[in-house]
């Protein structure tokens, strides 16, 4: 007995191995395809639909919590901000639309202007996280400065009102590229890992 706890005094550090996988992918695949098919309806190809609702609510919106949750788990620290962040994002836009639909709360539309404030603090949240990709993937920089500016094209055309309907269409088509970098970055890290070496430069 004696000689088991002098065993365990002895010990002066223990090597955990993480044998997690990568939940990145995950989270970037949630908002790349969401984003995506937003942007073409912010782009004028379609209307809002429950496509692009279920899109927000379920992949967009929990599969980034999920991944963020996991990036806790992690330690990254960054990769839990983001990907929890932008989840909810998805979840309070959806919200967004479909608060004022129901019968109880039909009275709190949000109109253009806080719409557009909302959409511009989430841009500088975006500009912030940028600063942090800036010691990350070149892949991951683009996906960052990308959605920061599709954030504040999207709260300019929302302040304009009736008058940044051309802008918002800019901003679709802007949204559909980030949504594609996003695509990519994700692509990028499963196949990368899968055949050991890289298949997609990030």
């Amino acid at each position: 007995m004696s000689q088991s706890i002098q065993d365990i005094t002895n010990i002066s550090s223990v090597k955990i191995t993480d044998l997690t996988a990568n939940p990145a992918p995950l989270g970037l695949m949630g908002f790349g395809m969401t984003t995506v098919l937003l942007n073409i309806h912010n782009a004028g190809f379609y209307p809002m639909n429950a496509m692009i609702l279920s899109m927000g609510f379920f992949y967009g919106g929990l599969a980034q919590v999920i991944a963020g949750i996991q990036e806790w788990k992690k330690g990254n620290t960054f990769g839990a901000t983001a990907f929890t962040s932008y989840g909810l994002f998805w979840l309070t836009l959806v919200g967004l639309v479909l608060l004022p639909k129901s019968e109880v709360y039909s009275g709190l539309a949000t109109e253009s202007f806080p719409f557009a404030a909302y959409l511009f603090m989430w841009g500088v949240f975006t500009l912030f996280m940028f600063i942090g990709t800036l010691k990350a993937t070149r892949a991951l920089q683009v996906v960052f400065l990308a959605l920061a500016i599709l954030f504040f094209l999207l709260a300019a055309g929302n302040y304009l009102g009736p008058a940044g309907a051309g802008i918002l269409k800019i901003a679709g088509y802007e949204g559909i590229f980030t949504g594609l970098v996003a695509i990519y970055a994700a692509i990028g890290q499963v196949l990368n890992e899968m055949y050991g070496k890289t298949i997609f430069p990030l």
